[in-house]
């Protein structure tokens, strides 16, 4: 199989101090290098590359270790580089930080913090713009390395206050745009691999019980524990991703054929840095979301049939006094049920169809709101945070994806607000054409749910008085009428209410019901957006709407998934 070198990729961040010791950098490097094997090892259809600020000390010494291992390095500066270049203390650094740079893959330059002004930056405003590139290394990597004496420090922006940002979405002195909800919430993103070192300083020897070149692994569960092993929530989350990328290789083919993506029929227009990643993702995330839809829909029918057969099957033999072959069908009609559930879980068609699904929604949302400019062009935070963070962890692997796209949105710049009328035709739209767009979805969605669920409920009420009549049908014959026709009264009598509960479970398997309430529901905040859309032309105000449908789209998103995790592809439980 192929190795996936992009669009997706496991994200290092580092933060590190600029004075180590000498004497400490075998041990460091070392420990560094062993991480990177061990992630390598872990995760081999996860390509690693490694976010730096390229900052003397351990930002450049883990590049090194990086490059010697051929992986990619991604620069992040925060100012530009003439700006950036007078805070390495001397040539030779300075030599290490151009030459470094030149071999980057990437370089991304953060612009000037909110109250900063343009450069020069001095005192305060200097140390808000390192603040800033450690929300910015922090958001966007899975796994944040850490050369770390283990003290809070005190100087806003250094590697103690970006390690406590990691951990909690606070860092005294610098304001983040976190939620409230959001600092409360179980975060995902706070995984730390901490390697020790000392300061060349003063009093610069690691905190208390720690030891130079020791390496463990923490963050701000169980109070902080250290590891030395990646813990197994996060284990999961990262098999995931891996997951992702090799569903995504192994079935490029099911993508393309299943998904078209979003910028399909864009205008001729300058596309915003990192939109056009954001749509492969997309493309990728709703093409294998429709590839195990199918499949857990064929694997529901296939097994309420079987379901049903098994019913019919044990009726005539109890009534006929079948063969005994009869019993052999019973559990071979079982058994084939068992082997569809089984083969459903070890693939995890379920769980993959419901995690695809809320990702392309995510990224849907996250490709329009980039496009028309609704997201904080300057803001170095993550702008969906929010998107599944009250739900389980395990879900987290959702936002790394989408971590994956922001990071290369370009803090700073503006879209062509001719995109804005765009994002309205394509992502709202106009129910009454029955074209493209939201609008036109959830009403042709509430629509065909509606009658699917009254086919439903009309066989169901048909099968169920039908059993009934003809149970009425056998008191009122008593004990006269042909014992042949009463046999097979028996069997109707018994066979039309399984028919309408099988079916019935099939409906509640697929929550139609739910889903009608749900698309209803959804039609109604896009109807009214489109609404308000229409009666102000002004482009800031529109803007304001897309966000606000966005955070709809991404909380019905959430609210699709808990719904559907509660009905698994399950055997033996109808």
């Amino acid at each position: 199989m192929q190795r996936m070198v992009e669009p997706m990729r496991l994200c290092v961040g580092v933060t590190a101090h600029r004075d180590l010791v000498a004497a400490e950098l075998d041990a460091i490097e070392a420990a560094v290098e062993g991480l990177f094997h061990e992630l390598m090892a872990e995760y081999p259809d996860l390509p690693l590359e490694l976010l730096t600020p390229l900052a003397e000390g351990g930002d450049q010494l883990a590049a090194r270790v990086a490059l010697r291992l051929g992986l990619p390095i991604v620069a992040v500066l925060p100012m530009e580089q003439a700006e950036y270049e007078k805070d390495f203390t001397d040539a030779r650094s300075l030599d290490a930080f151009r030459s470094l740079l030149g071999q980057a893959e990437n370089i991304i330059r953060l612009p000037a913090a909110p109250g900063n002004g343009a450069p020069p930056f001095t005192g305060a405003a200097r140390e808000t713009q390192y603040a800033q590139l450690g929300v910015f290394v922090s958001n966007h990597c899975q796994v944040l390395l850490a050369l770390w004496d283990g003290k809070p420090g005190n100087k806003l922006g250094g590697t103690g206050q970006v390690v406590g940002f990691h951990l909690t979405a606070v860092m005294p002195g610098f304001e983040a745009d976190s939620s409230p909800a959001s600092l409360l919430a179980d975060n995902e993103n706070d995984l730390v691999f901490h390697v020790v070192c000392s300061r060349d300083r003063v009093d610069g020897q690691p905190a208390a019980g720690l030891g130079v070149g020791e390496a463990a692994w923490f963050s701000s569960r169980d109070g902080g524990a250290r590891t030395a092993q990646l813990p197994s929530d996060y284990r999961a989350q990262l098999e995931r991703l891996q997951r992702f990328a090799r569903d995504w290789c192994e079935k490029e083919e099911v993508v393309t054929g299943n998904s078209s993506g979003l910028l399909g029929a864009a205008p001729d227009l300058p596309f915003p840095s990192g939109s056009e990643l954001t749509d492969r993702l997309f493309r990728a995330a709703d093409g294998l979301a429709v590839h195990y839809q199918k499949r857990v829909h064929r694997g529901l029918r296939a097994i309420h049939l079987l379901a049903m057969l098994m019913g019919l099957e044990f009726i005539l033999y109890a009534e006929f006094d079948g063969p005994s072959y009869m019993v052999l069908l019973f559990l071979a009609l079982f058994f084939a049920g068992v082997i569809i559930h089984l083969v459903g879980e070890r693939h995890e068609w379920h769980r993959k169809y419901l995690d695809y699904r809320a990702l392309a929604e995510g990224l849907r949302v996250q490709l329009y709101w980039n496009l028309a400019g609704v997201v904080d062009s300057v803001s170095v935070e993550f702008a969906y945070d929010n998107f599944l963070q009250q739900q389980d962890v395990d879900l987290g692997w959702i936002r790394h994806v989408m971590r994956r796209a922001s990071l290369f949105r370009v803090r700073g710049e503006n879209p062509d607000p001719r995109w804005v009328p765009w994002v309205i035709e394509e992502w709202v739209g106009d129910s009454a054409t029955g074209g493209q767009g939201q609008l036109a979805y959830y009403a042709r969605k509430e629509v065909e749910n509606t009658a699917r669920y009254q086919r439903t409920s009309r066989l169901g009420t048909m099968s169920l008085w039908a059993g009934i009549g003809f149970a009425l049908m056998l008191l009122l014959m008593g004990g006269e009428g042909h014992a042949g026709t009463r046999q097979w009264l028996l069997i109707l009598m018994g066979v039309l209410p399984l028919i309408a509960g099988i079916w019935d479970a099939y409906s509640h398997k697929r929550a139609e019901k739910e889903l009608i309430k749900q698309y209803a529901f959804m039609g109604r905040v896009f109807g009214k957006a489109r609404v308000l859309i229409d009666g102000n032309t002004d482009v800031g105000f529109q803007q304001r709407v897309l966000k606000a449908l966005g955070q709809a789209a991404l909380n019905e998103g959430a609210e699709w998934l808990l719904m559907h995790r509660e009905r698994p592809l399950e055997h033996g439980k109808l």
